[in-house]
């Protein structure tokens, strides 16, 4: 079971760890393959994984393997990006604040993305809170050395410069989905979304996550787990959800989803 809650003011730690897991994506019309320079150094991120081999083997001997805990805050709003992550197996929320407030979850960063890509449009300062919802690993390159391989890596910028267009689309979409879609729906497109994420269906959620994730009282998470729950899609209970019927839960959720899915699918896989 992945467990998901609210983040202490902790740092990253520094040390090395491998990480294990390997698929390979495609961004058409960069070269597939795998790095066969360094076969003990699995990837397993999917905007890494698009590069081609030779360009990539080089941009992960600058990389280190990097294990992410589990409620680690990694920046605050206005910290200076010292490091730029590709998650492998851990993920990581966004979460937009104002006011004092607790804050909005934004967005989840898993092994489709990066953390700190603000550093490649030259933005040295973070927008938003990053926080580890699900321990794991990422791979980690320093701001510095990633402006270096930024300067004759055509590939690795026009791979970030798609994500980033990737992102823009779905914030684009985020205001809509919380103006016009049913809190059920929207719960339903966040647990696809963390289990995807999370690479399980099995989900410890606090009502505090899940009231961050869709900026609802209580009272509108407990009716929407319910209905869900009702439909045989899930099972809930306090503090865990299982994702039962992942077709079903797919049928439930608003296309926003969907549209996130193909957009990632038409720019970067």
């Amino acid at each position: 079971m992945v467990t998901l809650g609210a983040p202490p003011h902790r740092r990253e730690p520094s040390h090395r760890q491998q990480c294990g897991g390997s698929r390979i994506f495609a961004l058409a019309p960069l070269n597939r393959g795998s790095v066969t320079s360094h076969p003990t150094r699995p990837i397993h991120n999917r905007l890494l994984e698009v590069l081609p081999p030779m360009v990539r083997a080089r941009l992960l001997e600058k990389c280190e393997s990097v294990p992410l805990a589990a409620a680690q805050t990694l920046y605050e709003p206005g910290d200076a990006i010292h490091h730029i992550h590709f998650p492998t197996s851990a993920f990581v929320s966004l979460v937009s604040t104002a006011d004092g407030h607790d804050g909005l979850q934004t967005g989840l960063v898993g092994n489709e993305g990066a953390l700190g890509y603000e550093l490649s449009l030259g933005v040295q300062s973070a927008p938003l809170r990053a926080f580890v919802q699900g321990g794991g690993l990422a791979w980690r390159l320093t701001a510095q050395s990633f402006a270096q391989e930024l300067e004759h890596n055509t590939m690795l910028r026009r791979v970030l410069n798609r994500y980033v267009c990737v992102l823009l689309m779905e914030l684009g979409r985020s205001g809509l989905c919380n103006r016009f879609h049913l809190i059920e729906e929207r719960l339903a497109r966040w647990l696809l979304t963390t289990q995807d994420c999370a690479h399980s269906a099995h989900l410890a959620l606090t009502h505090e996550v899940l009231g961050r994730m869709l900026g609802v009282r209580r009272v509108g998470i407990t009716n929407a787990a319910t209905a869900l729950h009702e439909r045989r899609l899930i099972e809930y209970r306090r503090g865990a959800i299982t994702i039962t019927d992942r077709q079903g839960l797919e049928n439930a959720a608003c296309d926003c989803y969907r549209a996130n899915q193909r957009n990632y699918a038409r720019l970067i896989s």
